[in-house]
């Protein structure tokens, strides 16, 4: 091997952190991508996700460079290199796609170099068939590509090499043949796998944290066990069980979703227990909020008696694991005034100045029945707790948590927690449900959950989407992995109140498209759209507060379109990703089109190219313009209706009849 380098120690885990303070390589790389806060924190990938990594190279003068990204494994080995190319001419912006294989953590890095032989090209190119210095430059190029063929091993190309050599030496022939021997396929595509690399000069060393793909991808459902084989024609009204609740995931299954999602199931306090619709006065039969946890039965180690056992909780994880369905537990740091917590540890709570503990508000939302926790007294404690409780239910078969309003407890509370769980099961899925700021929202992401709730919700016009999942797909993909919840039992939006049956056909078709992760809460297929008042997003007869079972055999139900939703996520890597998202344009603002693109597991190229319609109360018209050849062949995956695609596309979408197209480009067709 004959590469000048520019030799620099192998970056340390602190060095990754101090990287803006090393002196620039002899080829500067700068402003490398994915970086999460210049690589304070690991980027994200899922195991088999393809992911870009770019960076700015350049050098003094006109000198041609190279870059190239390196892949290390979790063994530490590093992997062969994936060759950058320059976004667009003279940008000095290098880009590649590169896919880590298995979870686990990886670290990369971008390689530049002086690459000469393309220099030596391009000068070539214009003095051979000029004959301008045509010797000379033959004679330059000859010990340029003999010093290459030093790096390519014996029976990889190096003997075509040292031909080219002797051809560009052979004076014997013309200038210009001997030249264009040089660039013959075979000996650039040699050259593509070994360059010459002149001055290699190399960037920090990034760490990327791979994980399963469930922190990726996957179909969430919401219910309460407790209104699953409920019975509210009684006096008193008889609750659920998590044995009953488990004949409802064949259901579940067959709407093809992968995460079975479940509220708090433990003991529910009795002090300031609220009643319907968050009423302060709660009757004597009253159930009260899943979120108030802990009373003289237990706390968050428990389960709440009317559900059963801990035995039953087995059971329903068995259950599930042979429907396939994972089991997604809520996890709500907080507790009721009558949780052992209260008396064990009064130091972990706000003690107000009568000595009263402080309960939880949002205003203008009171949570009488709920006490905050104070991290500030026993930061330790709370952490060492936390993780028990933790390691508790991962013991029972829980490897995804969906934790209840992080964004009211410290970041480096969940930093502290999140590590220690990724150092002895990395497998185990954190969801954020933090609907706040976005400065919160985006650093619980960087500092180890796996996925967080958006804004989905209030984004409902084309520009709102457009600019707000471009972000989500490009600048913060690296980190943030959006789950879209179509509804919560929190949240029911105006859209869904106001437009009947097609606005959750819309808000579903969108949240099953856009992004690789998606999910509903129970109730949704029957298109439940009452609030408890006018201009409130909260719902009507809330599960949170009462047992609401429901009638599963009831024909008129969006289960057909949900099934089909999931259908068509499982048979299409496309729908499996988030940052290959590509918007097109159309000439109605009512009408929103995109695509999605991914290499399948056969090698061919799957394309989702999703249409529709958002205003649910009217029909539109619209042309979309699309880069496809000219009469492409498309199947509407919605209606199996097969239409032939172009540049430009008239689609007429009734909300009544089917507010969206759902399109394959199919090649059987």
């Amino acid at each position: 091997m004959t590469e000048r380098v520019v030799r620099r120690p192998r970056p340390t885990a602190a060095s990754r952190v101090r990287h803006r303070s090393e002196p620039i390589g002899r080829i500067p790389v700068l402003d490398v991508r994915p970086a999460v806060e210049g690589g304070r924190w690991p980027a994200k990938a899922a195991a088999g996700e393809t992911f870009e990594v770019s960076a700015t190279v350049f050098r003094e003068g006109h000198d041609a460079v190279g870059a190239n990204v390196v892949l290390r494994g979790p063994g530490g080995r590093r992997g062969p290199w994936t060759p950058m190319r320059e976004v667009a001419p003279g940008t000095d912006r290098f880009s590649a796609r590169v896919t880590p294989t298995v979870p686990g953590r990886w670290w990369y890095q971008v390689e530049s170099w002086s690459d000469p032989i393309t220099g030596w090209q391009k000068r070539a190119a214009v003095k051979v068939p000029a004959d301008l210095d045509a010797e000379l430059t033959l004679a330059e190029g000859a010990e340029l590509f003999a010093r290459a063929a030093e790096n390519v091993p014996r029976g990889r190309g190096r003997s075509l090499l040292l031909g080219t050599v002797a051809v560009l030496r052979d004076r014997e022939r013309p200038a210009e043949e001997r030249w264009r021997a040089t660039r013959r396929p075979r000996v650039t595509a040699v050259l593509a796998r070994y360059p010459l690399r002149d001055l290699l000069s190399r960037s920090a060393e990034y760490e990327l944290t791979v994980d399963r793909r469930r922190a990726l991808y996957g179909s969430w459902y919401e219910f309460f066990p407790r209104s699953e084989g409920a019975d509210t024609t009684v006096t008193p009204p008889v609750s659920g069980t998590l044995r009953t609740a488990a004949r409802r995931l064949a259901g579940v299954a067959a709407m093809g979703f992968d995460v079975v999602y479940l509220p708090p199931i433990h003991p529910i306090g009795r002090s300031y227990r609220k009643g319907p619709d968050n009423t302060l006065a709660a009757g004597a039969h009253d159930v009260g909020s899943p979120w108030a946890i802990g009373s003289a039965e237990g706390g968050h180690d428990a389960v709440h008696p009317d559900l059963g056992t801990i035995e039953d909780f087995d059971h329903f994880v068995a259950e599930a694991t042979a429907l396939d369905l994972d089991v997604a537990l809520d996890f709500a740091l907080q507790c009721s005034p009558d949780h052992p917590w209260v008396t064990e540890h009064p130091e972990w709570f706000t003690h107000r100045a009568d000595g009263t503990i402080a309960y939880a508000e949002n205003p203008p939302k009171k949570y009488q029945d709920i006490y905050p926790i104070n991290f500030d007294q026993d930061f330790d404690g709370i952490v060492r707790e936390t993780l028990r409780i933790l390691r508790f239910w991962m013991g029972h078969g829980v490897r995804i948590f969906r934790v209840d309003n992080p964004h009211t407890k410290p970041v480096n509370f969940w930093e502290a927690v999140l590590a220690d769980i990724a150092r002895t099961d990395p497998d185990v899925v954190f969801l954020a449900e933090a609907f706040t700021r976005p400065a919160m929202l985006e650093t619980l992401a960087k500092v180890g959950f796996h996925q967080s709730y958006t804004y989905f919700t209030w984004r409902t016009t084309k520009n709102d989407l457009t600019e707000y999942f471009t972000q989500l797909a490009g600048d913060t993909a690296g980190y943030l992995r959006p789950n879209l919840f179509t509804n919560t039992p929190d949240i029911l939006h105006s859209y869904l109140q106001h437009g009947g049956r097609a606005a959750f056909a819309v808000r579903a078709v969108l949240a099953a498209t856009l992004a690789p992760s998606w999910g509903v809460y129970a109730g949704y297929e029957h298109y439940e759209n009452t609030p408890v008042h006018t201009g409130s997003e909260e719902y009507l007869h809330s599960e949170k507060f009462e047992l609401r079972p429901r009638d599963w055999t009831r024909p008129d139900t969006l289960a057909p379109l949900l099934t089909t939703l999931n259908r068509l996520r499982r048979a299409h890597p496309a729908l499996q990703q988030l940052r290959d998202l590509r918007f097109h344009e159309t000439d109605n603002d009512h009408v929103i089109a995109y695509s999605k693109a991914a290499t399948g597991a056969d090698g061919e190229q799957d394309r989702i190219i999703t249409v529709v319609n958002l205003d649910p109360h009217h029909t539109h018209e619209a042309t979309v313009s699309l880069d496809l050849p000219e009469e492409t062949k498309v199947r509407d995956e919605l209606t199996g209706e097969i239409y032939l695609w172009g540049r430009r596309n008239y689609v007429r979408l009734d909300p009544g009849f089917g507010p969206a197209h759902i399109l394959t480009t199919r090649q059987d067709i």
